[in-house]
């Protein structure tokens, strides 16, 4: 008796997409300039205001739920983090700022650390993407950071996140008002929502511009 050749999918069957996840891991947990790494590898800064969700950006950025641990505590992450993706680019969270529950003392103490990651004319960082809330727009202490990094020569992007806030109509408003507030070209402006995914291909772009890396989603698709 014949054997009965194996059942062919049907044109019904769905076949489920390869996981494709980036392999992202905490490679460095620095609290100061010497436990930074030395291996050369490009390097992408973010930072932001304490509470912006720099967490939640760093977690959809990356498809990951806990790469980067969230806190309800603003002002917890008191060192800087350097994410190795792939291993060939680091993502770097440093800590966040203006949170007025945090000590001056402490406010103090981590400055020298950040300003000796940013202020060290280090050629392996290739950019900066700085999170500012939509719905605040850009304070005082961002406009001052802006204007500092650009001395200290480093590529600048900017992220208005948590856009999930807003109604669709309120965003395109809001992203133009920022751009000639800072005199920034719109290219270099995205609006985005770690809750939704929404913006983060501008993100990505800016990412693969610096670096060479693509980042995509979990499943393999473009991030929106």
């Amino acid at each position: 008796m014949l054997e009965s050749p194996p059942k062919l999918p049907s044109a019904l069957e769905s076949v489920k997409p390869r996981e494709m996840d980036v392999n992202a891991e905490l490679a460095h947990d620095a609290a100061e300039h010497a436990q930074f790494p030395t291996d050369g590898l490009p390097e992408v800064a973010v930072l932001g205001r304490s509470n912006v969700g720099k967490s939640s950006f760093i977690n959809r950025l990356v498809g990951r739920r806990q790469l980067a641990r969230t806190s309800s505590t603003p002002g917890k992450t008191r060192r800087i983090h350097f994410y190795r993706l792939d291993q060939s680019v680091y993502l770097v969270d440093l800590p966040g700022f203006g949170y007025a529950a945090v000590s001056r003392v402490e406010q103090r103490a981590w400055r020298p650390l950040v300003e000796s990651y940013l202020g060290g004319r280090r050629p392996a960082l290739k950019g900066c993407v700085l999170l500012v809330d939509i719905r605040r727009g850009p304070q005082q202490e961002e406009r001052e950071l802006l204007d500092w990094l650009a001395a200290e020569r480093i590529p600048t992007r900017l992220a208005l996140t948590k856009a999930d806030k807003l109604r669709a109509a309120q965003l395109s408003a809001r992203m133009d008002a920022v751009s000639r507030q800072l005199s920034l070209a719109t290219e270099d402006v995205a609006v985005v929502s770690s809750r939704t995914g929404k913006g983060l291909a501008a993100v990505v772009g800016w990412i693969q511009e610096w670096t060479g890396l693509l980042l995509r989603r979990p499943d393999g698709s473009a991030h929106d």
